[in-house]
């Protein structure tokens, strides 16, 4: 597992695995949310399995696969109710980290500025900055 933290409650991670839990455990978090769609991973990192694992570790899971064609308002809006439902640090996961990371930038365009949000996520090592434009049409819609 490689978490990157972005806020002090929200975290992102390249793709993760069963074996990954007792970590994911050990660092504090309550909830994992998927945010890689199945038809990306093996069955054995698929969202059943890790939702498996994390159950039996007592975390909170929730699949919300996104592609760039997902990446909707209703999906959005849905992530960030997630993290804001959970008693504790949440990680999510998909390839690489870039678009829990979206997710949430988008999720926040409208309670923090741009720069805010783009320097959370680069200091967690996604540049984000063509996003800029999306998080300002938020911030100011």
């Amino acid at each position: 597992m490689d978490a990157r933290v972005i806020t002090p409650r929200y975290a992102v991670s390249p793709q993760i695995s069963v074996e990954d839990m007792p970590a994911i455990l050990a660092e504090g978090y309550k909830t994992v949310i998927c945010n890689r769609p199945d038809a990306e991973v093996p069955p054995s990192h698929q969202a059943a399995a890790i939702q498996a694992a994390a159950e039996a570790a007592g975390l909170t899971f929730h699949a919300l696969p996104l592609t760039h064609q997902t990446m909707t308002p209703e999906n959005v809006a849905k992530q960030r109710a997630f993290y804001e439902a959970s008693p504790g640090p949440v990680l999510a996961y998909c390839a690489s980290g870039t678009r829990c990371s979206v997710v949430w930038s988008l999720g926040v365009a409208a309670d923090m500025s741009p720069d805010e949000i783009l320097g959370k996520t680069s200091a967690a090592g996604y540049d984000l900055a063509g996003l800029r434009p999306a998080l300002e049409a938020i911030a100011n819609s």
